[in-house]
């Protein structure tokens, strides 16, 4: 095993995002384009992490540290090319490691196997290892200069050939270096050029001048999609949800308009589950074996269990988990509440902070009233209940086994087991008011309103 250092580079500004916020902090699936590239580091076997960030982009640090807490995180003081920026991390390279590699905060979508490729000409015996790709049009792309599977130059636009520029291999812009060679690279690269910039690139052709050889990698176009606009964040996420549905598809979900369907990088789905169209799922969802999630439901932080039915127009909110063939219809919202086995919520119902147990039905227009404008306050509700229509629970409030709560009732006391509960206000009819209202109301008497 050949240890691997992995240098990040996240230090742009993103100004073509317009936005505050930096751009590796703008998010795919979910997760956040850095946090992205440093799992996939990690995943291909990072021992190492180090980010390169720019000036106050205190926000950058912490998102890496968030997702990598042993990452080191390094400055680039000033705006001098990539190969500034990597020097940055200068005493993370000088502690030694076999293979470095350079990866982009803004290059989202590299698998952690192309990692695993970029690496191979290096132990192969190459000082440099460059990551390439074919798009359909190269224009305005460096190309890979290559023979018998060896690379000799990249060669920017501007400086190429019409030859040149009839090749489609070009630089999809990760790198990777013989750890004991990298320093020593980096350092000979310099900044004679029109925008006086220290360009990584350079290391290709220095290396060869030391007598090492320069190898590449072919990475499928999708991988090496960069993002530095909206539009460019947009294109990322379809290549990404496209990603994600492939996975759910292929590990035996049934997806019935795959476009429509939108996943977050965590989402994690059974076998035999049937996702109907219109579906977004946030972070932290789980649907397992055999559930059914219908038309126009959103989730987040919730778990549906085995056989469960879920929408249309559901919500499940944070804390939502629902147990074995449970049913919940249009219209109901989920939140902080265990829902056992056999539960039916089928409309137009809150529930929130509550357990509710085994095979109770909860009647539509039901509300659990958490909330008394301070705290939280849970709802307990027993199993084999019934909850009447247009039922208000108090909270806190407990429902006891098998009790029975009549509709339109407001709830503010225990219900003990097995009991028939109904509190509202006692109905009376006035006989002939409706009429004589009608009537002054013809004659002027009543006002409009």
């Amino acid at each position: 095993m050949r240890s691997l250092l992995v240098i990040v580079l996240a230090a742009g500004e993103g100004t073509r995002m317009r936005s505050d916020r930096p751009k590796v902090l703008h998010a795919l699936a979910g997760r956040t384009m850095l946090s992205h590239v440093l799992d996939t580091a990690m995943q291909a076997g990072a021992a190492h992490l180090a980010v390169v960030v720019g000036p106050g982009h205190d926000a950058v640090a912490a998102e890496a540290r968030r997702t990598a807490p042993e990452a080191e995180v390094f400055v680039q003081a000033e705006r001098r090319g990539t190969a500034d920026a990597v020097l940055a991390a200068r005493a993370a390279i000088e502690r030694g490691f076999d293979d470095v590699v350079v990866m982009y905060g803004d290059t989202p979508l590299v698998r952690p196997a192309t990692l695993t490729g970029l690496r191979t000409p290096l132990a192969d015996g190459a000082g440099v290892a460059v990551l390439g790709f074919r798009p359909a049009d190269p224009t305005g792309y460096g190309r890979l200069l290559t023979s018998g599977g060896e690379l000799f130059a990249i060669r920017e636009e501007e400086d190429a050939t019409a030859e040149e520029k009839a090749i489609g291999l070009c630089n999809a812009g990760l790198m990777a270096f013989d750890g004991r060679l990298a320093l020593d690279l980096f350092g000979r690269i310099g900044n004679a050029n029109a925008k006086g910039e220290f360009y990584l690139t350079d290391a290709v052709e220095i290396a060869r001048t030391l007598g090492r050889r320069a190898g590449f990698h072919e990475a499928a176009v999708a991988e090496v999609a960069g993002v530095n606009s909206r539009l460019q964040l947009a294109a990322a996420e379809a290549l990404m949800q496209t990603r994600l549905r492939r996975a759910a598809l292929g590990g035996g979900a049934t997806l019935v308009a795959p476009e429509t369907v939108f996943f977050s990088y965590d989402t994690k789905v059974g076998r035999d589950v049937v996702i109907e169209p219109h579906v977004v799922f946030g972070l932290n969802v789980r649907v397992e074996d055999g559930a059914t999630v219908r038309s126009f439901t959103h989730m987040e932080g919730a778990r549906i269990g085995p056989g469960a039915i879920v929408g249309p127009f559901a919500r499940l909110r944070p804390g939502a988990d629902l147990g074995k063939d449970v049913h919940v219809g249009n219209f109901v919202e989920i939140k902080a509440s265990e829902l056992s086995a056999g539960v039916k919520v089928n409309h137009l119902s809150y529930v929130g902070d509550t357990s509710v147990g085994e095979r109770t039905n909860v009647g539509a227009g039901t509300i659990t009233c958490n909330y008394d404008g301070f705290r939280k306050h849970r709802t307990v509700i027993g199993a084999d209940s019934f909850i009447g229509t247009n039922t208000l629970l108090v909270a806190p409030v407990s429902v006891g086994e098998r009790a029975y709560i009549g509709t339109g009732s407001v709830i503010t006391d225990d219900v003990p087991p097995d009991a028939l509960a109904i509190a509202r206000a006692r109905q009376v009819n006035k006989p002939g008011l409706a009429a004589r209202l009608r009537e002054r109301l013809s004659a002027g008497l009543l006002p409009k309103k």
